[in-house]
């Protein structure tokens, strides 16, 4: 016969296992709960809530959706006290069956988008983790206008939520809101950040160009800056040497915005891109049927700049007879229109740019010596990229910063960063495009490079590298003759600078990259081919 202990012990046993059980059986309820799809509902607490709880014989906002649907979980969110809801909170705690989530944030203003964007989001975040298979309903009607238009901006836009909304004439309702943010208005964003992206690749100068935009920690650039500013307050032909992309356009527009002629216009011409029969039609206008097709009389650049700046781009493009009627207009002030006798008075101020020597085309004939001195007042020769010592970091990171600037509202970008090997294949890479080659990389990868982080893998295989160079130097016309020892001078010239910019001046260390002896040896070859 067992004794009272066992008998007491088997009664202990089986307590523990059905407490086990019933144990069990909550957490299996609270994971049915979880799993099956709940209705979530998604509110501030509007100050009419507050004030209407405590009236019996009325319904706030909130109270009558409660009381018009069943909901198993409530979400409230509110820039207010404790003390301020608490009544309110336990009035519907009271009321109504259903398990409330409280969200207390705090607003720099209860009108401030952004601090409201931020709360709203990382509420409905924190709900879809938790239940990834409900039904969200947001409700629009308490709260300020700036938090219903966030609420309906992230319901529609990221969340696909219902909406629902209270009123005293209409009731509890859906809102008709006919509109699909993703179908009607993201293509228009990307639209437009496309267009951000194409002038990103064209390299195009912004007009609002200052002094400030040039970013550098260059000591020669630095000292060109201050040039052209002192140029920018004197009214004179400004001529601006430079190769492709280091951002001639750049200072042009930086010396207009900085001169007296800033509330007037700035125009920019490229002059390799007109038609030759069009040039002087282009800038000097024309009269009606000057020509075949001139239906209407015309004015030209010149006349549409009157007061303000005419920015000249790949100036040495100019045809010798366009730079006759230039040289007057410049010495003069006065134009004539094509098919026209009348003279015009013009005030322009000329800014020109160009990658050519224009002191060898004047000795070959190609370009006007007087036209030249005319125009070559204030002188600014820009130095490539890979002369501006310590810029390449700066430039890059900010680039990459433009670039997620104006992605940030792309549907499924991710914003970019460099790695670590990514900034030294960039600071060790010659860049012979300069800035606008860099930008376009940059750019490139960071469309190409779905992840975060942009790898130097990324950036060597967004580079569209070509032979040209390479073509130039094994690839030259052999039929007249070459002259060896000068192309061998043109390549060590080419390197030895190099190696000295990125060595910081240190001839040892450059010596033994250019697999040199010791630095005595690259002495020999620095005064040899009087390398500066």
């Amino acid at each position: 016969m067992p004794n009272q202990d066992s008998i007491q012990g088997k009664i202990t046993g089986l307590t523990v296992l059905h407490f086990r059980g019933y144990l069990s059986i909550i957490y299996f309820i609270k994971l049915i709960k979880l799993l099956m799809k709940n209705r979530l509902l998604f509110s501030w607490i509007g100050n009419t809530d507050i004030r209407v709880a405590a009236n019996p014989k009325r319904s706030g906002p909130l109270e009558s959706i409660l009381e018009a649907s069943r909901y198993d979980v409530l979400y409230l969110i509110y820039d207010k006290p404790e003390t301020e809801v608490a009544s309110f909170l336990r009035h519907i705690e009271e009321r109504f069956d259903v398990t409330i989530t409280k969200n207390p944030v705090s607003l720099s203003d209860p009108t401030h988008f952004g601090d409201i964007y931020r709360a709203f989001d990382s509420m409905l975040d924190k709900a879809q983790s938790t239940y990834p298979k409900a039904e969200y309903t947001i409700q629009i009607t308490s709260g300020t206008p700036a938090m219903t238009a966030v609420s309906i901006l992230l319901g529609k836009a990221k969340y696909s939520t219902k909406f629902v909304q209270s009123s005293i004439e209409q009731g509890v309702s859906e809102p008709d809101l006919p509109f699909d943010i993703v179908a009607d208005f993201l293509p228009a964003l990307a639209k437009r950040t496309d267009a951000k992206f194409s002038n990103l690749f064209s390299g195009q100068a912004p007009d609002t160009a200052a002094f400030a935009d040039i970013l550098t920690q260059s000591g020669i650039m630095g000292t060109l800056k201050q040039k052209a500013a002192t140029i920018a307050q004197r009214d004179v032909p400004v001529l601006i040497y430079g190769e492709t992309g280091t951002g001639k356009e750049l200072f042009a527009k930086a010396i207009h915005n900085a001169s007296r002629r800033s509330d007037m216009p700035l125009l920019t011409l490229n002059c390799g891109a007109i038609p030759k029969d069009l040039i002087d039609t282009t800038l000097f206008g024309h009269t009606k049927g000057a020509f075949t097709g001139a239906n209407v009389s015309k004015k030209g650049y010149f006349e549409q700049a009157d007061g303000g700046t005419l920015f000249l781009d790949e100036f040495g493009e100019l045809p010798l007879e366009s730079q006759v009627r230039l040289l007057r207009v410049l010495q003069q002030g006065t134009l004539t229109p094509v098919g026209s006798t009348t003279e015009k008075l013009v005030d322009v101020r000329i800014i020109d740019a160009t990658n050519r020597n224009l002191i060898d085309d004047i000795a070959e004939g190609k370009f006007r010596e007087d036209l030249f001195y005319r125009v070559a007042v204030g002188m600014i020769t820009l130095p490539s990229l890979r002369e501006r010592q310590g810029d390449l970091p700066l430039l890059a990171k900010k680039l990459l910063e433009k670039v997620n600037h104006d992605a940030a509202n792309v549907p499924g970008y991710i914003h970019k960063k460099f790695s670590a090997n990514a900034l030294k294949f960039i600071t060790h890479y010659g860049w012979p495009g300069n800035v606008r080659e860099l930008q376009a990389t940059i750019l490139r990868a960071s469309l190409w490079q779905q992840g975060e982080l942009l790898s130097a893998d990324d950036i060597r295989e967004a580079l569209l590298e070509s032979r040209p160079s390479q073509d130039r130097i094994l690839g030259r016309d052999i039929s007249q003759g070459i002259d060896i020892n000068e192309i061998i001078k043109e390549v060590s010239t080419h390197y030895i600078e190099r190696v000295l910019n990125e060595n910081h001046g240190n001839k040892s260390k450059a010596a033994a990259m250019l697999g040199l002896k010791n630095y005595q040896t690259l002495n020999n070859w620095i005064e040899k081919y009087d390398v500066k």
